[in-house]
């Protein structure tokens, strides 16, 4: 006999009581057990948001960790160190990690298992092949050009740039996972895994005798990278072979490599915009400013989290949904934006609430940056009133606009940087990055609605567009 909250619910609680708390609970029990595209979506976004629930609690309580250890002039080298690496090594896919999403369910609905074992095996060798070359260009480029680096990130670098391989490879399998609708394998590596090893591993140098500097600590993520990656290696090709029966392949590179080019554009543009202030506050700024910025910008980790565990619970569905039911797509996307906004508003005042004493665990200085916390929550949560838009516009093939948003945004963001952090230190980088999600929410809604016809906005009419194409 299955479990059912509403069940139970009358069975143990007063009459009164059950039958007030009824309607929520046939929609949890919905959630939880119907078996349609929506309730795997929910259930798909209900585990990735308690994962990165943990993953906050996690990042926050080992960052703040690192930061006592080291001091904030270690702990800024490592942060903008270890923040370049992973943005250089999700660039490294070019695409890929968001193709393979875009791919499998189509190729599991059109059972073209030829293609679908061509495109698995295809992403993975190709983003490690790429990422090491990456990773050899960019040794070269810092040998060439260290005597223009401050001398105290130089030897951070290099360490940094042998995490890249495997940092590419892991995002590829948590595409590969997250097209599979395999939630824990898709975000548990990278989002709890990983940061714990970081943890143990540079506790235990530290046990050891060695001091806790930048250069310890990067040797201890690229460790705890390795170990995480080939370990999710491992499960992923083992569920897929369970999964996907042996036979032939089918390799059609140029017509992936053309899609995941522009996604490419979409995710770097993204993912650049997403931690341009951080590294724009290294150029500009000593590295216990970058440390203040980063430990404020990490406290929005809880407001964040809303975001990307919701998006990474629908983008299989927009996929689907494109080429099976638009009707349902538009339903779907629009219910989205709710499932994004109402708890990123929630963590939001808590975070306003909470801000100042959580600052301050990672030292004394640390505070400082509460302040900036009431702009970039207002950026946060307007990035918020759209729901996941560049996913819908990406999985429904409107990647090209997409890439074309985010190049708009992430050019506002640099130069509202380069005016503003000369004159106004980190409120400069603060005033730039709220400015510029506002501008992309906006932008991004627009043009789903003119794209698809879809309303993408807590607060605006659901009407179609007229003008859609």
């Amino acid at each position: 006999m299955r479990f059912s909250a509403a069940t139970t619910a009358e069975r143990f609680l007063p009459e009164g009581i059950a039958l007030r708390a009824r309607p929520l609970l046939v929609r949890v029990d919905a959630l939880l057990f119907t078996t349609d595209d929506r309730g795997v979506a929910g259930r798909m976004s209900v585990i990735a948001f308690a994962i990165r629930i943990f993953n906050a609690v996690i990042a926050f309580v080992s960052q703040v960790m690192l930061a006592r250890w080291m001091g904030s002039f270690e702990y800024g080298i490592f942060v903008l160190v270890w923040v370049t690496m992973i943005i250089v090594g999700n660039l490294s896919c070019l695409g890929f990690h968001t193709t393979v999403i875009r791919f499998i369910p189509e190729y599991f609905e059109r059972g073209k298992l030829a293609e679908l074992r061509g495109l698995l095996i295809t992403s993975r060798l190709f983003v490690l092949f790429a990422s090491t070359a990456i990773a050899a260009i960019g040794t070269l480029g810092l040998w060439l050009f260290s005597p223009l680096v401050e001398s105290y990130y130089v030897i951070p670098f290099y360490l940094g740039i042998i995490c890249l391989p495997m940092m590419a490879l892991s995002d590829v399998l948590q595409g590969i996972s997250r097209a599979n609708s395999w939630t824990l394998s898709a975000l548990s590596p990278s989002y709890i895994t990983r940061p714990i090893l970081i943890l143990v591993f540079m506790g235990g140098a530290l046990i050891a005798g060695y001091e806790p500097c930048a250069e310890n600590a990067i040797i201890a993520a690229i460790l705890a990278t390795y170990v995480t990656t080939i370990a999710q290696l491992v499960e992923v090709t083992t569920r897929l072979d369970r999964r996907l029966p042996a036979g032939p392949r089918k390799i059609r590179f140029r017509e992936w490599f053309v899609v995941s080019l522009p996604i490419f554009l979409v995710e770097s543009f993204f993912f650049l915009l997403t931690n341009a202030d951080v590294l724009m506050v290294g150029v500009f700024m000593q590295p216990d400013d970058v440390a203040v910025y980063f430990a404020t910008v990490k406290t929005l980790a809880l407001v964040h989290f809303v975001y990307f565990a919701v998006k990474a619970g629908v983008a299989q569905r927009y996929a689907q949904f494109t080429h099976s039911d638009p009707e349902k797509l538009a339903a779907f996307a629009r219910e989205t934006v709710s499932w994004t906004f109402w708890p990123s508003l929630l963590m939001a005042m808590v975070v306003l609430v909470l801000g100042k004493p959580m600052l301050m665990l990672f030292g004394p200085e640390f505070d400082s940056g509460y302040p900036l916390l009431f702009l970039l929550v207002g950026g946060v949560v307007a990035r918020a009133a759209v729901g996941p838009a560049e996913s819908l516009l990406t999985m429904s093939g409107n990647q090209n606009i997409c890439a074309a948003v985010y190049a708009m945004t992430l050019v506002l963001n640099i130069g509202l940087s380069v005016l503003l952090i000369p004159v106004f230190g980190l409120w400069g980088a603060a005033i730039a990055t709220a400015l510029s999600m506002i501008f992309e929410a906006s932008a991004l809604s627009f043009t789903v609605w003119r794209k698809l016809g879809i309303v993408m906005a807590i607060f605006w009419p659901t009407a179609p567009a007229k003008g859609a194409f």
